[in-house]
């Protein structure tokens, strides 16, 4: 049987249409921000993701069934993507622009490598370290040069990296789950589906006792961001990069760590004012560099 590779269209396509689906998220999101609470806005985008899966799954014959021990698994992984994760993520936004929120994202790929080296036995290259410490040093000139910017010395940028980063952490747990042999024996599509399901229920437990009963938002414009979050960037996406992960493997497929952010980042220069100082270039530049160098390193070794 042929190895498939990024330029393999059937998975280039899908790869292409989720990054430039998430890319485009971050700003999406930060017009989420106003009259409806983050979690009733997640509550929302993932009922209607989770319907949109399930359209899929219907349309596509895809099984649904996934049993006790499945249904508690994914109920425990919809509990760190869908909820804790997108929760820390849409309250980051308050407090920093969607541009640099989807650079730190980009990090993701480091505990990933982490964890998975803890939990997995994947081995981590002299390679991959420095390019996480190259990608980490470019990250830390963005975060000076938004603390620099910020008129509250610096409080406002410190609290939505805190966010970021704890919402990147909960993420990182959620993709190490899906590279368990459990996860694979599992169907991706019920898998994502049930996952999201659940997420939902907790998201609107949170938002309940939190802030109180739902909130609605009569603007137009909010809820077809919610639909485009909830179907395109959830349900399309989540998809596709699974199947790429699928086809692939995961470190490939974290190429779209790299290209996401870099389309977020345009989209914040062009509808959010973000300013390119010396300082911002230098860390952008750094930060990816460094990624790139992590992400070469991750290869799989190829077979006899």
């Amino acid at each position: 049987m042929t190895q498939q590779t990024l330029a393999t269209p059937r998975v280039f396509i899908p790869f292409i249409v989720a990054t430039l689906v998430w890319g485009s998220t971050w700003i999406v999101i930060r017009d989420q921000l106003g009259v409806v609470p983050p979690g009733w806005s997640i509550t929302y985008r993932f009922t209607i993701a989770a319907l949109g899966v399930f359209a899929y799954a219907l349309v596509t014959r895809a099984p649904l069934r996934l049993g006790r021990q499945g249904q508690m698994f994914a109920a425990t992984y919809g509990l760190f993507l869908f909820v804790m994760n997108f929760n820390f993520v849409y309250r980051a936004e308050a407090h920093i622009t969607s541009g640099l929120v989807a650079v730190i994202f980009a990090l993701l790929i480091v505990p990933n490598s982490i964890l998975g080296a803890i939990f997995l036995g994947q081995r981590l290259s002299a390679r991959f370290l420095l390019g996480s410490l190259v990608a980490l040093a470019g990250v830390a000139l963005l975060i000076v040069n938004e603390a620099r910017g910020d008129s509250s010395s610096g409080g406002q940028t410190w609290l939505g990296l805190g966010l970021t980063m704890a919402g990147v952490l909960c993420a990182s747990v959620a993709n190490v789950m899906q590279a368990t042999d459990r996860a694979k024996a599992l169907p991706i599509v019920s898998l994502i589906g049930w996952g999201m399901v659940w997420g939902a229920v907790f998201d609107a437990i949170l938002a309940w006792v939190t802030v109180g009963p739902p909130v609605i938002e009569h603007r137009l414009s909010y809820w077809l961001g919610t639909a485009h979050l909830g179907l395109l960037a959830s349900s399309l996406a989540f998809i596709c990069y699974f199947s790429v992960i699928r086809a692939i493997g995961p470190g490939p497929a974290a190429y779209s760590g790299i290209l996401t952010p870099i389309f977020a980042m345009i989209l914040s220069t062009l509808f959010e004012g973000y300013h390119w100082t010396i300082l911002a270039v230098g860390g952008g530049v750094l930060a990816f560099a460094g990624l790139l160098i992590a992400l070469t390193a991750r290869k799989a070794p190829s077979s006899a």
